[in-house]
């Protein structure tokens, strides 16, 4: 979802023009009645457009309580909170966009048919039995949908930490 690198002026100190420029746009967009900050669900919303998953009620809590003002999420924070999600995003390798490109409804979550899909294109020969048990094994909460979290903690299970 983000934009090339080569049509963004080259980062400076924190954040880019270009992601400032593309936070700005998702805030204002996201920000029902223009009231100037974003509510609890206006902010999940903008999550979702920019990183293409659903904050968990978690996460969304923490980014609401770093608020002074009790009414919401104001632009210069929005873009405070984005840019350290996407520098910490960025160092977290490449399972992000190997996840929305299977995601391929924008959901936040891949469900049985979605996992199906990505194998049927990665590795055709499989059983669809094969599938099925594999996508129990990703499902760690058993609630019949893979987020991103169950999806990384596969791609990274039995890695030797550095």
């Amino acid at each position: 979802m983000f934009t090339s690198r080569a049509l963004c002026p080259r980062q400076e100190r924190g954040v880019s023009e270009c992601d400032r420029s593309k936070f700005i746009k998702v805030f204002h967009a996201c920000d029902k009645g223009s009231k100037g900050y974003l509510s609890r669900e206006d902010l999940k919303v903008a999550v979702v457009m920019l990183f293409g998953y659903k904050p968990p009620k978690i996460e969304v809590d923490s980014m609401i309580t770093l608020m002074p003002k009790a009414t919401g999420v104001t632009p210069d924070a929005f873009v405070r909170m984005m840019s350290t999600k996407k520098a910490a995003q960025l160092s977290t390798g490449d399972e992000r966009q190997i996840f929305q490109v299977f995601d391929a409804h924008c959901r936040g979550y891949l469900s049985m048919d979605d996992f199906k899909r990505a194998f049927k294109r990665v590795t055709p020969h499989l059983s669809e039995q094969t599938v099925l048990e594999a996508f129990r094994e990703v499902d760690r909460d058993s609630d019949g949908m893979i987020c991103y979290k169950d999806f990384e903690f596969a791609m990274n299970y039995g890695q030797e930490e550095d």
